[in-house]
């Protein structure tokens, strides 16, 4: 016998309904399985909606994990159709951006605020990806650009690009950073290398590498706060 209830919700105490719950006690009041009971809407003939949305939750741990779900992963979840799938997926998009908003900063003035504007762009993601922030002499954000795309590992960097747009866009310096999707924050011997030669190339463009951040959903690894830039 399944350990979620059959019992529809409709059969349920007006006031343990989600959407009646939250109408007379607030958002605040509601847990995280009945939040997404309104997003999915309607559960199966076995399951109600929240003991579905449990059932997500469980299956790809929690928020954090569900954040980095596709439609496509979701959907293999039974009683998830496609619309289902693409309402929590739009749901995590529209929170990303508004993080996006609350986030925006013109000047860097430490690791901190760089893994807390980064954040946002990376740790969701199921792929690595190699962010680039491009700074003036001010340490002002001038332009921001994505520049290298990996698989679930790894990311190949190429320096003569990193260093090609920083000159088209007039930097003094810049900081670089990648996403680890394991969430493991170490990190790897290719990591330091490439971090060397970044330093290197900027050494011969007279474009300093301030930092290499590591960001992932446990937090983040600053080379320049462990002592490895040059």
């Amino acid at each position: 016998m399944s350990a979620y209830s059959s019992q529809p919700i409709t059969n349920w105490a007006l006031e343990d309904r989600p959407r009646e719950k939250l109408m007379q006690r607030g958002v605040d009041a509601l847990t995280d399985a009945e939040l997404l009971a309104i997003l999915i809407g309607s559960g199966t003939r076995s399951l109600s909606a929240i003991d579905l949305a449990r059932l997500v939750l469980d299956k790809f741990s929690g928020l954090d994990g569900l954040a980095r779900c596709s439609v496509k992963n979701l959907t293999k979840v039974k009683g998830i159709g496609p619309a289902k799938a693409i309402g929590i997926v739009a749901a995590f998009e529209l929170a990303r951006r508004k993080q996006l908003i609350e986030t925006r900063v013109n000047r860097i003035s430490d690791s901190s605020s760089v893994a807390k504007y980064l954040s946002p762009r990376m740790v969701d993601l199921d792929h690595e990806i190699f962010y680039v922030l491009f700074l003036n002499r001010n340490n002002e954000i001038i332009h921001e650009q994505a520049l290298f795309r990996g698989g679930v590992t790894a990311t190949v960097i190429d320096c003569k690009i990193v260093f090609r747009e920083a000159v088209l866009h007039l930097a003094s310096s810049i900081i670089v950073a990648h996403n680890h999707p394991s969430g493991n924050l170490q990190p790897s011997e290719a990591d330091r290398r490439i971090t060397r030669q970044l330093s290197d190339a900027g050494e011969l463009f007279e474009i300093r590498v301030l930092d290499h951040l590591i960001i992932s959903h446990r937090g983040f690894y600053s080379f320049a706060d462990e002592g490895e830039m040059r």
